[in-house]
């Protein structure tokens, strides 16, 4: 795999990024998306597209703003003060202690292309950050990196999503080529306890019974564990044979889970994942959406829909409409609770 070394975003460096708003629509998070809005850009066009984050305004709208990047793929904000900000990019880990005025690559030649990163909510010094070939764990809040891939395979452990357990600190899931891998540790030792055919997208934990995680692949279904992750199940109504990509829980209301799909758009379950259904209406026709999700406020549910329109819907999926980015590719929701600092 060739590297990219960090000099290429040496520009990046002088360009700034400006702070997160401190007003915006109603409710107490601030939804941060990681974004590229670049339908129809080819190398040398002189077409100028706006990618990386964008924020949602007072109007509902989503505006710009930082440096003009497209393959920033998630954030973490430093749930004590709201301006260190991590970013998971092509070149790696990207850190600001400044609301993004100035910028740090923070990873080595040899971690780029992180797809992911996650805080431990009870040790917020301590990021785990997704890559290509495993894992790299940061203690001291983003600013030095290094690889903890004991137990992970020597091939099958490209990550692309990983997460922490907020009930127990230093449990976490790495959602891998060739399955699920736990540790209890802090990565210090990784066991697989879902073997998959096909690479997991993303795993995720329910916010209303932190004993119920599910995972969705591409190309062998998605699966539930209800005993913290120990033990899975094929979900029942999710084709196995379709290719989904994320997933999201409405924290606003249990059973409410949302499937974003390639190739069947949105699915949707009310009863906490026992029926499934497709909900499409509104959406552009046979829609290949990205990813998912829900505002922890409002119950909003937003469906990206690749090099289209990022969609809305307030009745969880059974009607749609724009939400604006039109030509656009989301690829992480990221709600900020507005009590940071």
């Amino acid at each position: 795999m060739k590297r990219r070394p960090p000099f290429l975003l040496a520009w990046c460096l002088a360009a700034g990024l400006s702070g997160f708003s401190t007003g915006q629509a109603a409710g107490r998070h601030e939804l941060i998306l990681c974004a590229a809005v670049n339908r129809d850009y080819v190398i040398g066009s002189k077409l100028v597209t706006e990618n990386g984050l964008f924020r949602r305004t007072a109007s509902g709208k989503f505006e710009h703003f930082g440096l003009n990047f497209p393959h920033l793929f998630n954030i973490s904000v430093d749930p004590r003060a709201r301006n260190v900000l991590v970013m998971a990019t092509l070149n790696g880990a990207i850190i600001s202690r400044d609301g993004g005025r100035t910028l740090r690559i923070a990873t080595s030649w040899d971690m780029t292309e992180a797809k992911d990163v996650t805080r431990d909510p009870m040790v917020p010094d301590t990021l785990y950050l997704a890559l290509p070939d495993g894992v790299a764990v940061s203690e001291d809040g983003g600013m030095t990196w290094a690889r903890r891939e004991n137990g992970l395979p020597g091939r099958g452990k490209y990550t692309q999503s990983i997460q922490v357990d907020r009930t127990r600190s230093g449990r976490v899931f790495a959602a891998c080529e060739s399955g699920i891998y736990l540790t209890e540790d802090s990565a210090r030792r990784w066991r697989r306890v879902l073997p998959t055919k096909a690479t997991v997208g993303d795993v995720q934990q329910s916010p209303h019974d932190p004993a119920v995680w599910i995972a969705v692949t591409h190309e062998d279904g998605a699966w539930m564990s209800r005993n913290r992750g120990l033990d899975w199940k094929p979900v029942a109504g999710i084709p196995a044979d379709r290719s989904v990509y994320n997933l999201a829980f409405d924290p606003t209301r249990a059973g409410r889970i949302a499937i974003s799909s390639w190739t069947d758009g949105v699915w949707t379950s009310d009863d906490g994942g026992q029926t499934w259904q497709t909900r499409n209406e509104g959406l552009p026709k046979s829609p290949r959406v990205i990813s998912v999700g829900i505002d922890p406020d409002l119950g909003r549910l937003y469906a990206s829909v690749y090099q289209a329109d990022l969609y809305q819907s307030d009745d969880f999926g059974r009607s749609w409409q724009s939400a604006g980015l039109e030509g656009s590719v989301v690829h992480s929701f990221n709600f900020v609770p507005e009590g940071a600092k």
